[in-house]
């Protein structure tokens, strides 16, 4: 292990899907000797990729952790999915990564779902640098996709390197820094490369590039800039400096290339993570909240500070639950007691362990800086604070998703009834867009998440995992509902339970919100001297009206309730007297406000050869969708629309067929808004 925190990286790779994230983490884990094979997507060999269903599909179901060390310094990676239905394991990556390489397809360029993680990295604040891939294929261009992402992704890209191009062949990479041609030698997998001199007819180019680095490392410290200004150049080890000031504050994104498929450019972005992605000295210390004072509190990365750390994953491990936990502070060592703050529980830490994808290494502690597999956490659930006994703090959990896909299941025998239930916890407690309910009215037993990809995965581990078997229904939309107009209720609620009497009266009022603002609870200035216990019981019980609206039962949202009065002398109220009273005005109130259903709306992106594009206009406009632009790319256009869900089951058959197999899409979650 390694001591030094400064020598410590804690990073992910995050992109679009097929942009090549874990082509490029194998030929990473080679080149560290971390494994002495490389292993592909494609033939299902690859090391992170080592569930059942990744293999099939070539393609990242599940974020998957690994450690390796290159030239002493010991870097932490979390190899991430690209597809949109397992957003969550982006989310929850990033909430505890320091950095990220963010791979984009010099093909494609910028795609839908790296405009997704790049606003998830820019939301925590994440430090990147960018490699882009693929400078082998046909259509690859190294500065359309720099300038993608200054447009779309409102990037600062600064170019450290540039492609080797010779007769439209790509040769290797031009290292800006040190003015070099870098060439990969094939016959050894890439493990070596040599440094050549820069050919005379690209001198020109690699020069304009290296003036455009030297200005944004210069502009990143005064001394640099004044260094920069009295001699026009920087050494190495001062432009390494200002590139990494600027990266890790986030305003430029160091950019590399080559191709990870042909053992291109990788040894260089292993430089990169370590010259200017942040070590966890870098990072402002983590900010909580003291749950005994309320007061905020920070922690230092020091292994004398307090334990502070977060369960930022659950997994079912050989069977048993494990948690993935990044420590920020303190030591976590085995055989210790430790507390769960933002559950208010005493937690033992049985073992712990460091991953290489599914391989366990077990280990004597963990400290802070570090990510850790823990054994032994009974209560902890994903977003928990784990904290010494002693010094509680509870940080940020982790943002989740809401399911906008449910369908129907049963398991095709009486006697898989339970194990479908436990299969289907297990699976809950991992994963945390994932949700399952028991229809009251229909007897039916509801699975939800993020689309129809995420579902078929979780029927497939039911069967594989668990050994149920199951039977599904349709695909169904989760839907929620509203209001469109205004309402008021007075409610009596007077009963006696238990020889307890229980008495509320109120009066409230409803009205629609903005368009994904929930629900608001407002008090009437009259109410200043009003009980707050009441008024607390009051939002509780108009809380718990709205989760089943008058339409079909679904959650109303979008709505401003506003407790007007109390009718009577509020000694004589009991706090169930007024949530039951609140609850049924509630209810009353948004029957009169005229309820209206709210569907969800996708965005839909769909690359397409030119001479498809009206029919795939037509279909689209045949399942409700709004086109909203047509963008030209060489012989092929990108369609975007949005669409409402409902409407998009079954696109991919549909679009294959009026393509002739050409097209491909992409959809993601837009918003809720109402049905037509």
């Amino acid at each position: 292990m390694v001591q030094s925190l400064a020598r410590i990286r804690n990073i992910g790779i995050m992109a679009h899907i097929d942009a090549g994230k874990t082509t490029l983490t194998e030929r990473i884990l080679f080149y560290t000797k971390k494994i002495h094979k490389i292993g592909e997507v494609d033939d299902g060999s690859a090391t992170m990729d080592f569930m059942p269903q990744e293999q099939e599909r070539g393609i990242t179901i599940t974020s998957a952790a690994t450690v390796f060390n290159w030239n002493n310094y010991e870097i932490h990676l979390i190899d991430t999915p690209g597809h949109v239905d397992f957003t969550i394991e982006v989310e929850r990556s990033l909430r505890v990564l320091d950095g990220v390489v963010a791979v984009i397809c010099a093909v494609g360029g910028v795609e839908p779902q790296t405009e997704t993680v790049w606003h998830q990295a820019e939301r925590y604040k994440v430090p990147r640098i960018a490699f882009v891939n693929k400078l082998d294929r046909i259509g690859a261009d190294f500065y359309r996709a720099l300038s993608m992402m200054r447009e779309r992704l409102g990037a600062n890209p600064t170019p450290i390197q540039i492609p080797f191009i010779i007769s439209d062949e790509c040769r290797g990479v031009i290292d800006l820094i040190r003015m070099k041609a870098l060439v990969w030698d094939a016959a050894n997998q890439g493990a070596s490369y040599e440094s050549l001199e820069i050919p005379d007819q690209l001198i020109e180019e690699a020069a304009k590039a290296r003036k455009i680095m030297l200005e944004s490392a210069a502009e990143q410290d005064e001394e640099l800039l004044e260094c920069y200004l009295e001699n026009d150049d920087l050494d190495e080890k001062q432009i390494i400096e200002g590139l990494r000031k600027g990266t890790i504050s986030n305003r430029i994104v160091p950019v590399l290339c080559g191709t990870a498929l042909k053992n291109m450019g990788v040894q260089p972005v292993i430089d990169a993570i370590i010259n200017f992605l942040p070590s966890p000295l870098d990072i402002p210390p983590i900010v909580g909240i003291n749950p005994e004072t309320g007061v905020e509190e920070t922690r230092l990365p020091k292994v004398k500070e307090p334990l502070c750390a977060l369960a930022f994953k659950v997994v079912m491990d050989q069977g048993r639950k494990a948690v993935y936990v990044r420590i920020y502070s303190g030591e976590l060592l085995p055989e210790t007691e430790i507390y769960n703050a933002s559950r208010k529980t005493r937690e033992r830490v049985a073992r712990l362990f460091q991953m290489h994808a599914n391989k366990r290494e077990k280990i004597k502690s963990a400290t802070a800086g570090s990510i850790a597999l823990v054994v032994g956490l009974k209560e902890t659930r994903t977003g928990d604070t784990l904290t010494s006994i002693s010094n509680p703090l509870i940080l940020e959990a982790v943002d989740t998703y809401i399911p906008v896909i449910s369908i129907a299941i049963e398991p095709k025998t009486r006697a898989d009834q339970e194990k479908l239930l436990a299969g289907l916890d297990k699976i809950a407690l991992e994963d945390p867009t994932f949700t399952f309910s028991e229809n009251q009215e229909t007897g039916q037993l509801l699975i939800s998440g993020m689309g129809e990809l995420h579902l078929e995965i979780i029927l497939d581990r039911l069967s594989r995992e668990y050994n149920v078997e199951v039977q599904t229904g349709k695909p169904q939309v989760v839907y929620k509902e509203t209001i469109s107009a205004s309402g008021t209720a007075h409610v009596i609620f007077d009963r006696e339970i238990h020889d307890v009497r229980h008495f509320g009266e109120l009066s409230l009022s409803v009205e629609p919100g903005s368009r994904g603002q929930g629900f608001t609870f407002k008090v009437s200035e009259k109410l200043a001297a009003a009980p707050p216990d009441l008024i607390t019981y009051a939002e509780n019980g108009a809380r718990e009206a709205t989760l089943a609206g008058a339409l079909a039962g679904n959650e109303v949202v979008d709505i401003v309730v506003s407790l007007d009065s109390f009718g009577a002398d509020c000694s004589m109220m009991s706090g169930l007297g007024v949530k039951v009273a609140a609850s049924q005005a509630c209810s009353e109130a948004c029957q009169k406000a005229s309820p209206a259903l709210l569907e969800p709306f996708m965005n839909i992106e769909v690359v397409v050869p030119d001479e498809f594009v009206g029919e795939v206009i037509a279909d689209l406009n045949m399942r409700r969708g709004r086109l909203e632009e047509v963008i030209p790319r060489g012989k092929t256009a990108v369609v975007k629309a949005v669409s409402p869900l409902a409407n998009m089951f079954g696109y991919s058959t549909s679009l294959r067929s009026i393509t002739q197999g050409r097209g491909i899409f992409t959809m993601q979650y837009s918003h809720y808004d109402t049905k037509a």
